[in-house]
This record gives structure tokens, C-alpha cells and sequence, in this order.
């Protein structure tokens, strides 16, 4: 086909604002720790950028994208981006395409990180990450999103990475905060978040991007573009909204971090759906996700588990319910690509949904927990108790956030 200027334009512009989404979740991400974390957390983020670029440039895109292998994984076709450069793809240059999907994997391992701030080697997380995006992240992104990947044959719904980059994020999380075992104190120290100014700068630039992380998965400037963009905006804010009212009520006071929280809830929640719903039924997944979202975090020192920012209890919560939701508001109507959902009478547009769920959360979980021991074993996962004590600015980078 044709490349279309139209269409190519609006694929980098979305290519750059989902770039734009890493330093937003680093802002968003360093706000909540103590002051003296507050760089390794960033760092978290911004080493993501260049690590998860090389490994995608090299073998990560052919893994996600090349020839399938029974539908499980890509070939090698595109080993260095060879034959990506003079490309089409659709409408857009093939290199366009691959560079938007760069900015996806690249932000997915740095979620994780949230599950673990505070606590883990910077040496053991590098390592992590690059091991995570090849086994994990390529994988399922080639179950999901390749055209003949099996859980794209198989008819499961996933617009712009519910499943792909939330949900496997999330459980990873749980599981990654399970291994590395409860930060030094909690819950019984006071853990207080040193910079909610700097969270909320984060959320909204994440709200922002968040635009090219949805819109920008139409591959086109259309009126699917359109319909995922106002989806997007109207589930952030009924996200906010759920959370901020659900706490109000539970704990008497609605607080900056739930707002911030729930907009990001609902951002996760609407991301499979952007492309399937109307905006009626976004408003629906964006609040149930920022009320479910907020009795997942509340609920994490009854269950015993120490996610650090909350990871598992809004991107795997969040991913799983906006999953499930795709499934039952789906209209046909709106994109050929999809198929209607349970509430358009078609009941069995569930199974697919609860396949992807199950497979890719038990499969992230496998791969995670078996690579976090590996990487104990062999060079520690933890920082010792008295650097913890002492913060991860100086113990793990020698500098300090703030001469004040």
C-alpha cells in the first residue's frame, strides 16, 4: 500500500507522546518514595529508555512482530530492524510502526519497578528488565498483537495493551514484591510519599501521552483515532472521579494522590477497550476501574504483600478488569477489527478475554519468579538493610536528589 502523510504524521506524534509517558511515569513513580530514593526511583524509568531500545532494535521487534513460530513467538526476520527501514506497513512506513511499538516496551518493565522501589540492586534491576522485555514482554506482545499470534487468532481483545503491557506488568509486580519481601519497617514505619507535587505532574503527563498510547494505536488518522482519544479522556476521568469519591467516603478526607491514582486506574482500565466501546461504556470502565483499583491498594496489608506504589493494584487490577470489560461493551460497529460484546447479546465474547487473562498472567508470573531467583543467586536481588536505611540515592548512584 501507500504510505499516507495524514496517517504517518499522526503515528509519530503518537509515537513521541507515548516516549513522553517514561519520564512521566518516573515523575509520577519518584513523588511517592522518601526523598532519599527519590533518584534510584527515577532511574528506574530513565534506564528503561536506552536498555529496552538496544534490546528492541537488536531482537526484540522480530521477536514481537517477525514471521510467527505456532503463534507463540516471532522469527528473526527483523534482526537489527533489517528490511524495517524501506518497509510499509498499512499506510505508514513500517519504521513508524516499529518505533511506536518501541515507546510501548520500553514503559512496560518500568511499571514494575513500582512493585519493588525502595528496596531492589540497580545492577539486579538492569539485568531484570532486559531478561523480562525478551522472555516476557515479546512473547506475549506476539500472542496479542501479532497477526497470527494465538491469542489474536483465538479472538482476544486488546486495543492498546491491557493485556500486553498492564497485565503483565501487574502481576510481575506481585510477584517481584513477594520475592524482594516488605521494604525494612512496613508497614509499622511511616513510609510517607516526600513530593505529591511532583506525583501529580506525573500523572498528567501520563494523561497526556496516554493520548498517543490509545489514539495512536488506530495506525491512522481516523475516526478510530478519534473515538480512542475521547474513550481515553472520558475514562481518565471517570477513574478519578470513582477513586476520589470511594475514598472520600471510606476514609472521610478525598486526597491529590487518589485523584492522581484514580485517573491512572482509569487510564489502565479503558487501554484494551479505547478502540472496541462508546464513550458511554468508557465512562463505565473508567469508574469501575478507579473504584475497583482503589479496594485492590487498600487491601495489600490485609493480604501481607508490600507493593511499594501500588503496581499490581492498579496495572494488574486495572489490566484484568478493562480486559474483562472489553469483552462485554464491545461493538462491532465501531471497528471491524473486533466483534460484539455480551451486552450486544453475544455472551461467548468472555472467553476469549479470560483466556488471554489467564494464560498471559500465569505465564508472566512462571517467568518472573524463576528469573528474580536466578538473579538472586547469581548477584543478590536486595540491597543490604543499611543501605536501604541509609536511601538508594547515595548507597546505589552516590548523589542526592535535593541540596537544600
Amino acid at each position: 500500500m501507500k504510505v499516507d502523510s495524514g496517517d504517518t504524521a499522526w503515528l509519530l506524534i503518537a509515537t513521541a507522546l507515548v516516549l513522553l509517558m517514561t519520564p512521566g511515569l518516573a515523575l509520577f513513580y519518584g513523588g511517592m518514595v522518601r526523598r532519599k530514593n527519590v533518584l534510584a526511583t527515577l532511574m528506574h524509568s530513565f534506564s528503561a529508555l536506552p536498555i529496552v531500545t538496544l534490546q528492541w532494535v537488536l531482537i526484540g521487534y522480530s521477536l514481537s512482530f517477525g514471521a510467527s513460530h505456532g503463534g507463540l513467538i516471532g522469527g528473526l526476520d527483523y534482526v537489527g530492524l533489517r528490511g524495517v527501514v524501506f518497509d510499509v506497513k498499512g499506510t505508514v512506513p513500517h519504521l513508524a510502526f516499529c518505533a511506536f511499538q518501541m515507546m510501548f516496551a520500553v514503559i512496560t518493565p518500568a511499571l514494575i519497578a513500582g512493585a519493588f522501589a525502595e528496596r531492589m540492586k540497580f545492577s539486579a534491576y538492569l539485568v531484570f528488565i532486559l531478561l523480562w522485555t525478551t522472555l516476557v514482554y515479546d512473547p506475549v506482545a506476539h500472542w496479542v498483537w501479532a497477526e497470527k499470534g494465538w491469542l489474536a487468532q483465538y479472538g482476544a481483545l486488546d486495543f492498546a495493551g491491557g493485556t500486553v503491557v498492564h497485565l503483565a506488568a501487574g502481576i510481575s509486580a506481585l510477584v517481584g514484591a513477594i520475592v524482594l519481601g516488605k521494604r525494612t519497617g512496613y508497614p509499622h514505619e511511616r513510609h510517607q510519599p516526600h513530593n505529591l507535587t511532583m506525583t501529580l505532574t506525573g500523572a498528567g503527563v501520563l494523561w497526556f501521552g496516554w493520548f498517543g498510547f490509545n489514539a495512536g494505536s488506530a495506525l491512522g488518522a481516523n475516526n478510530l483515532a478519534a473515538l480512542s482519544l475521547v474513550d481515553t479522556h472520558v475514562a481518565a476521568a471517570a477513574g478519578a472521579a470513582g477513586w476520589l469519591f470511594v475514598e472520600w467516603a471510606q476514609r472521610g478526607k478525598p486526597t491529590a494522590l487518589g485523584v492522581a491514582s484514580g485517573l491512572v486506574a482509569g487510564l489502565v482500565g479503558i487501554t484494551p477497550a479505547a478502540g472496541f466501546v462508546d464513550p458511554w461504556a468508557a465512562a463505565v470502565i473508567g469508574g469501575a476501574a478507579g473504584v475497583v483499583c482503589y479496594v485492590a491498594v487498600v487491601s495489600k496489608e490485609r493480604l501481607g504483600y508490600d507493593d511499594t506504589l501500588d503496581a499490581f493494584g492498579v496495572h494488574g487490577v486495572g489490566g484484568a478488569l478493562g480486559a474483562i470489560l472489553t469483552g462485554v461493551f464491545a461493538r462491532k460497529a465501531l471497528n471491524e477489527a473486533g466483534h460484539d460484546g455480551v451486552i450486544y447479546g453475544n455472551v461467548k465474547a468472555l472467553v476469549p478475554q479470560l483466556v488471554g487473562i489467564v494464560a498471559v498472567g500465569l505465564y508472566a508470573a512462571t517467568v518472573t519468579f524463576v528469573l528474580l531467583k536466578l538473579i538472586d543467586k547469581a548477584m543478590g536481588l536486595r540491597v543490604p538493610v543499611s543501605d536501604e536505611r541509609e536511601g538508594l540515592d547515595a548507597t546505589e548512584h552516590g548523589e542526592t536528589g535535593y541540596a537544600l
